[in-house]
């Protein structure tokens, strides 16, 4: 069951509540007792390993625009 974040409009307390996906836009009332709350956009942090294992990063930077010298 994921767990979202919440933040009190009224305290400015925040608060993780563990809901099903079902019930993430249900309302949800901050522990001081408040309704005024809004959900917070969080991001999602997947451990593991693979057994390909990761590539190399090039010494000459690791790519993109500002790593791969594209930029002057």
């Amino acid at each position: 069951m994921p767990t979202y974040a919440y933040r009190c409009r009224e305290c400015a307390g925040t608060f993780d509540l563990l809901r099903p996906m079902s019930e993430s836009s249900a309302p949800a009332p901050c522990p001081e007792g408040h309704q005024d709350t809004v959900k917070l956009l969080t991001t999602v942090a997947l451990t593991g390993s693979s057994s390909a294992g990761s590539a190399p990063v090039p010494a000459g930077g690791g790519g993109g625009c500002c790593g791969g010298g594209c930029c002057s």
